[in-house]
Parts: structure tokens; sequence; C-alpha cells
């Protein structure tokens, strides 16, 4: 195993265990992956497939992914969701005096 420091987050890099899919097309993921990447009995995993690599996932990292990668589009002065209601309110103003005339 080899660990690399990024930032505060310590990412961690393990090869070479082989796994074998069995007559169900089942793959055991190994215990070691299990644990390094804090799965347990129960939670979901995201799976994807891109340019023929396999990827593997469990749900609550890609959650945190997708809110890391999107945190430097929040605006934290206002919600998305009152800037939306916004927007359709002034569209449907803008109908109605159209359609008004």
């Amino acid at each position: 195993m080899s660990y690399y420091v990024i930032g505060s987050q310590i990412k961690m890099k393990i090869e070479g265990i082989a796994a074998r899919i069995n007559q169900n097309g089942r793959v055991v993921i190994p215990a070691v992956i299990r644990k390094a990447i804090g799965l347990k009995l129960g939670d979901t995993i995201l799976m994807s497939l891109e340019d023929g690599v396999l990827r593997i996932e469990p749900e609550f990292a890609r959650i945190r992914r997708i809110q890391a990668e999107s945190k430097p589009f929040a605006n934290s002065a206002s919600l998305a969701s009152d800037e939306l209601t916004a927007e359709r309110r002034e569209k449907a103003q803008r109908e109605t005096e159209d359609w008004l005339g």
C-alpha cells in the first residue's frame, strides 16, 4: 500500500489484488479494499464504465466528491432555489404582460 498526502486528505493506493468473477457474474470486493474505502454491510456502491475501466465508488463518497466539486460554484449569499423562483416569477410576469398586451 502507498499513501499520498494531497492537502489535508490522505489518498491510498492499493494495487495488485486479484478477484475472480464467479458463475453468477459476482465479484467479491476484497476485505482490505472494503476497509480502506469504509464500506460496510448494506452500503450502496455506484459503478461506472469509462474507456473500458470499471469504477466502483461508495455512494457516500460520490456525494462528498460532487459536493466538493460544486462548492466553488455555490453562492453563499443566496440559495439557488430562491434565484430560480425569482427568475421564474419574472418570466411569468413578462409572459402575462405580453399576453395582455
